[in-house]
């Protein structure tokens, strides 16, 4: 489940180097007994640091550091709880019109709800955005700017009518979006600034899994999530024969991204003229890493020459059959005299 949730605010989300963001997300499923029926998490610049689900009911720190935001607001957690109660009231009605309108009865089902802001830091902006989806497909989102929803289904048309009549409805998620959205998130980062404004360094790394392979530039162990990765020629960055990895989560709260470079029509005299460059957010200087091949790490192993045992088989083949071949004519042999010294016995023998 919480690799779904990446995977959905990773698709709707790209953040920019001056960017932080807060991510609301709740889901709701259907025909999955051994998940709760709603599960909510917030994310703050790609850390959780809530959690809600409809079995304890509870809003509750995903961080320890999330323990001190009482401090700053003491109903936090109060608040929280209420609105995802609400939520998953609602969440369980939504999953229920939807299962109906896309003719979809039986079955798992899954509806998801993307909601919050991100905040400009130089521009000194807030953004608000909210999206939905069902059954992995996005069905529905607010164009804050145009202050109108858009149905991405026909059967969420009707939906899409219904909601931008009611100029109440819009002021709500107007408010929720652009004023309380921003000051939660600046007061959580104030509260986990040790974590979420820290700038972690990667360790960058050259991969290949054989000679004639991709050579993997990989990068990871770095925060926050705002990097570039790629490879260039003569300090020029390069389009062709790469090919670009997604940014991934580590277990940690750090991140890892990858980009390989196809050297299959590079000749090894011209491999110093390329290069690897990572940038990070917050770092002064790029990482750049030369192609060199005494700086690839790779498992792949050399196969045994065969050549010397091939020979030595054959060799040994040759002796195998040229003593075969003198057996046999020692075994014709003695049978023939064999067979002349019993005839002679026998006209000895008879009368």
């Amino acid at each position: 489940m919480e690799k779904a949730i990446f995977l959905f605010l990773l698709c709707c989300h790209l953040a920019s180097p001056v960017t932080h963001s807060l991510w609301h997300v709740y889901t709701v499923t259907t025909g999955i007994p051994s998940l709760p029926t709603t599960v909510a998490v917030v994310v703050v610049d790609g850390i959780q640091t809530d959690h809600y689900d409809s079995v304890s009911n509870t809003a509750s720190p995903s961080q320890d550091w999330m323990e001190r935001m009482t401090e700053l607001d003491p109903s936090y957690w109060k608040t929280q709880t209420d609105f995802w109660e609400r939520q998953d009231h609602f969440g369980r009605i939504n999953i229920d019109i939807l299962r109906k309108r896309f003719n979809r009865t039986e079955g798992v089902h899954v509806f998801q709800v993307l909601h919050g802001c991100e905040y400009d830091e130089e521009r000194n902006v807030s953004r608000g955005f909210n999206h939905h989806s069902y059954d992995g497909d996005d069905t529905l989102y607010l164009d804050m700017e145009q202050r109108r929803w858009i149905s991405l289904q026909p059967p969420m048309d009707a939906t899409q009518r219904k909601w931008n009549d009611n100029q109440g409805w819009m002021e709500f998620m107007e408010h929720r979006l652009l004023t309380e959205c921003p000051l939660r998130l600046n007061r959580t980062l104030e509260i986990g600034r040790s974590v979420l404004l820290r700038i972690e360094r990667p360790r960058v790394s050259l991969l290949q899994t054989s000679p004639s392979s991709p050579v993997t530039c990989h990068a990871t162990g770095f925060y926050p999530d705002v990097a570039n990765m790629f490879w260039t020629r003569d300090q020029v960055e390069l389009h062709e024969h790469v090919e670009h990895g997604e940014l991934l989560p580590n277990h940690d709260n750090t991140f890892q991204l990858s980009v390989s470079l196809d050297i299959s029509a590079l000749p090894p005299h011209d491999w110093s003229r390329y290069a690897c460059v990572f940038r990070l957010s917050g770092l002064q200087e790029n990482i750049v890493v030369g192609l060199d091949a005494s700086k690839i790490l790779t498992n792949y192993v050399e196969p045994p020459n065969i050549f010397v045992p091939v020979a030595a088989l054959l060799a040994a083949l040759v002796v195998l059959a040229t003593a075969a071949i003198a057996f046999l004519v020692w075994k014709k042999r003695q049978a023939a005299n064999l067979q002349h010294g019993t005839s002679e016995e026998v006209q000895q023998m008879a009368p």
